[in-house]
């Protein structure tokens, strides 16, 4: 290799953050005083449940939710498959249509498939060529049969965000002509939103979003990974997808992990504070480092829209460059980044987010993502431009001859 770093570089905070210290020492004290089961009836049992009660209120009241809204789960994914899966069955009786956007994760678009199989009907919200999600196209895709519709709050991979108030309203609005046209009322359309990407940068706020279900993931925010939540709007019907015990109001059985819970809610709380000032960072970094990419290498060009994204997102496609040798190349260099989602890059698929902005299964390998954080500096993002630079310079090189 041409050049190493001797410090590496972090650049996919999207994929993961690292845990904050704040967080470790958070868990390291739980791990000693609360070891206990929360469900145990002894002293030593009752004391983790009191922590556990505290965390769970805590993180409700950053959301400005009630606690008894809030569920733990193991991780993003399973708050998102319980909502989709959950939901969807629990009022399957009056109607199986389901609405996804052509950009949500994995996790919620592998499930709503999934449903397919027992008689569901799912459809694809359309986005446009930047990547955000049709509104118009909503309100004509909207039936009296409709029971869940699920957007994302920010992609993981392009950073668009959606607009989900818009949407929110939308639902709101095709619900209420609903009761004042259909005797007896029934079930409302539900809504679901993914915010595992969202939480750092922008308001999280489920009430005013007008949803009924939204998903949070820990290892997003810098807390630890194995943790997430799904805060249930009260009396939204819902199945359990996890049978045992009956944790969590029933919806969520097995031991509850009371320390990477607690972690979390320590990593949601730095992240609010945060929030603004971090923002505003590294809004200036990414469109510093966007623009210093685009005017010095060839070919090059943003995926996503310009302004309606996450402050920590920069997704480029270099022409004629496959994205994976690229991160390798980069990862040798001593920069880590990716080429989208992890999960994509384990069932080895084209971007499913890239392909539905229109591009060809060629065009869609030739995208990386480099996603910023809590400890990224210009002095690195300028590092890896030259780095960037160089490698393209070279992979071409080869190409040419």
């Amino acid at each position: 290799m041409f050049w190493k770093q001797s410090k590496r570089i972090y650049l996919d905070y999207a994929a993961a953050a690292p845990i904050r210290p704040e967080v470790l020492t958070t868990m390291e004290d739980c791990s000693r005083r609360f070891f206990a089961n929360p469900s145990s009836i002894h002293l030593e049992g009752d004391t983790a449940k009191k922590a556990f009660a505290s965390a769970r209120a805590r993180v409700a009241a950053l959301l400005q939710v009630k606690p008894s809204e809030i569920v733990f789960s193991g991780s993003g994914t399973e708050s998102c498959n319980l909502a989709i899966f959950g939901l969807a069955r629990a009022n399957k009786t009056r109607g199986k249509h389901i609405i996804i956007s052509a950009l949500e994760h994995k996790a919620v678009l592998e499930p709503a498939l999934k449903l397919r199989d027992e008689g569901f009907e799912v459809e694809i919200l359309p986005l446009n060529s930047r990547g955000i999600a049709s509104t118009i196209e909503l309100e004509k895709m909207l039936r009296s049969d409709t029971i869940l519709v699920s957007i994302m709050h920010a992609n993981n991979e392009i950073g668009t965000i959606q607009p989900v108030h818009e949407i929110g309203n939308i639902i709101r609005k095709f619900n209420e002509s609903k009761t004042a046209a259909y005797s007896p009322l029934p079930t409302a359309c539900l809504f679901h939103i993914d915010a595992c990407q969202s939480f750092n940068y922008l308001n999280v706020f489920p009430n005013s979003f007008n949803c009924d279900a939204l998903s949070l993931n820990s290892s997003k925010v810098g807390g630890p990974k194995g943790v997430g939540l799904l805060f249930l709007k009260h009396g939204t019907k819902i199945e359990p997808i996890i049978f045992g015990g009956g944790q969590e109001g029933g919806l969520r059985s097995g031991t509850e992990n009371l320390t990477a819970i607690l972690g979390f809610a320590k990593a949601l709380e730095l992240a609010k504070t945060e929030r603004e000032s971090e923002s505003v960072r590294l809004t200036e970094l990414r469109q510093n480092f966007a623009h210093e990419i685009l005017t010095r290498i060839q070919d090059s060009k943003l995926n996503g829209d310009p302004d309606k994204r996450l402050p920590n997102n920069v997704n480029i496609s270099f022409a004629g460059i496959d994205g994976e040798e690229l991160v390798l190349n980069l990862d040798d260099a001593g920069v880590a980044c990716s080429t989208g989602s992890a999960c994509s890059l384990i069932a080895g698929s084209a971007s499913h987010v890239l392909k539905a902005l229109g591009q060809n299964d060629t065009e869609s390998h030739e995208s990386v993502r480099f996603t910023l954080g809590h400890n990224t500096t210009k002095k690195e993002l300028d590092v890896t431009v030259s780095a960037l630079e160089e490698i393209i310079k070279r992979l071409r090189s080869y190409k040419i001859i």
